[in-house]
């Protein structure tokens, strides 16, 4: 018996009315702003015609303030899961057309069930948030919406990837889940994310800022750390996400997407040679080494404007997807201070937490000193990566390029710290501290007294790089693996990841290890 024409127009209907949002107006408002509808923002992340929505029809039930006679389509969240080059996502993407995307009860609850989803089937969760914060008309009942969601947020990390995209206003309580997911991608315009803006500063404090200052993509790309990537648009962002997503696992239980040839690339590269100036203490871009070890040139900066002097990305070596920490001697000679230690700590992290095998590339010369460093902590940070680092049990390989200084040497995760391979180029120097400090220390009496002071304390200098900065010394103790030039090293870091992709380390049951907060 066939379906009654009144049953399908009125199907017809009803998903005319949901797939209206706001309105037409509104949304033109957003394309006169170069800004996607949040729907928008789905179809060009999902693949076509994959996308399943959830909640469609769902709808408010406040009924204080006038809301009772108002229509909310979907109630200003698009909820669901789709492909995204052939694997699936969950995705949940806010409305601002739609009463400011502002989150009440069942808001959260599509939300919610988004996660539940993602966390259930093993999929990663994409968030597109675009919202005007809580709902005041629901009142305690759109706060306790936001706790459901933190909570998820809190129970996925580890489980799934999570990515945040913030392309619209993100206020208040509402800056905490993307603040608790793994990666969060911001839009340049139109975007905003902060606790209290400008006028509450100013009411509380008395300070006079602005919102490029506290709120803006730059300000936290730059000052705060608090994102990850920075997007010209909302394509941008996407683009962005299907990247970061090409080198992830679905979940914790899967290893990430390697791309396996089934002869392993065993060729040179001379030109590396030609990277490493000849003056030690003249400085050099790292990323050129990355760029010359993973394949194709083609690696993906996690973080990058943020703590320049540690460089952590994606790539992959002979179709292994690695995560890479490096120490970058063209910003502060690469040494660590507080904001590096955190974000290598973090990016650790999310590598072993995902099976990703860890390289880094070392080349620092120590801690970063200062009043400053110490008052805030540097003790307290740069055990993070000690912690990080000790905690890990995916391959790790270390490769030392040139200066390996004291604890940053252990911090930069040596042999002691559990590296399955710790690798070293000619240039490396592996030492308490450099032999300019040292010599001061050990024949400062010695060179008080010289006739030729500047000669004597060249002449211990080299000595004492001969004696205990060579990689050879580090070798012959057995903490160094070997020892090769720079032209070798994609051969050796390959064969290294392909041996080590088996690596399999249980570790004792508890609950969790307690890293220095």
């Amino acid at each position: 018996m066939p379906i009654k024409k009144e049953l399908t127009d009125k199907l017809k209907e009803q998903r005319k009315k949901a797939l209206a949002a706001g309105g037409q107006d509104k949304i033109d408002k957003r394309h006169e702003k170069g800004q996607l509808t949040a729907r928008e923002r789905v179809e060009r992340l999902i693949d076509p015609n994959t996308f399943q929505e959830q909640g469609l029809h769902v709808e408010h039930d406040c009924h204080e303030f006038g809301m009772e006679s108002k229509f909310l389509a979907g109630d200003g969240v698009i909820t669901g899961m789709g492909h995204v080059d052939g694997r699936p996502v969950s995705v949940a993407s806010q409305d601002f057309t739609v009463g400011g995307g502002t989150l009440g009860t069942k808001h959260a609850q599509k939300i919610a069930r988004a996660m539940d989803n993602a966390g259930d089937l093993g999929t990663p969760l994409v968030a597109i948030n675009d919202s005007g914060g809580a709902r005041i008309q629901e009142g305690v009942s759109s706060l306790s919406g936001y706790g459901q969601v933190f909570y998820r947020n809190v129970y996925l990390s580890g489980l799934v990837p999570q990515i945040a995209i913030i392309a619209g206003p993100c206020a208040g309580g509402a800056a905490y889940s993307p603040a608790l997911t793994d990666f969060l991608i911001m839009t340049k315009t139109g975007a905003s994310m902060f606790i209290c803006g400008p006028e509450v500063i100013r009411a509380a404090t008395g300070e006079q800022v602005t919102m490029e200052e506290i709120g803006s993509a730059t300000a936290h790309a730059t000052v705060s750390g608090n994102i990850h990537f920075v997007a010209e648009d909302d394509d941008h962002a996407i683009a962005i996400t299907k990247k970061l997503l090409s080198f992830l696992p679905s979940n914790n239980m899967q290893d990430p997407p390697h791309h396996l040839n089934e002869e392993i690339a065993l060729t040179s590269d001379k030109s590396i040679n030609d990277i490493l100036p000849e003056d030690p203490r003249r400085p050099f871009d790292t990323k050129k080494v990355i760029e010359k070890i993973v394949d194709n040139g083609d690696f993906l900066e996690v973080q990058e404007f943020w703590a320049k002097n540690i460089i952590v990305c994606f790539g992959r070596i002979d179709g292994i997807v690695v995560g890479f920490i490096c120490n970058q001697s063209s910003f502060k000679a690469g040494a660590i201070d507080i904001d590096a230690s955190d974000k290598a700590a973090r990016f650790i992290r999310f590598c072993n937490a995902f099976n990703i095998p860890i390289v880094n590339l070392v080349d620092v010369p120590g801690f970063m000193p200062g009043k400053q460093q110490e008052a805030g902590g540097i003790i307290r940070h740069g055990a993070k990566m000690l912690s990080a680092y000790s905690s890990a049990t995916v391959p790790k390989i270390t490769l030392i390029m040139r200066k390996a200084y004291g604890g940053a040497y252990l911090a930069m995760c040596s042999s002691d710290l559990g590296a399955d391979r710790v690798y070293a180029w000619p240039t490396a120097e592996i030492a308490v501290m450099g032999a300019e400090g040292a010599v001061n220390i050990l024949y400062g009496k010695e060179l008080k007294s010289a006739e030729n002071a500047d000669a004597q304390r060249a002449k211990y200098q080299e000595e004492y790089r001969e004696r205990f900065a060579s990689p050879y010394q580090a070798a012959r103790l057995g903490l160094i693996t070997d020892v090769f030039e720079p032209s070798e090293t994609k051969r050796v870091l390959s064969l290294a990841l392909h041996n080590l992709l088996s690596k399999r380390i249980s570790r004792p049951p508890k609950k969790h290890g307690l890293i220095p907060m």
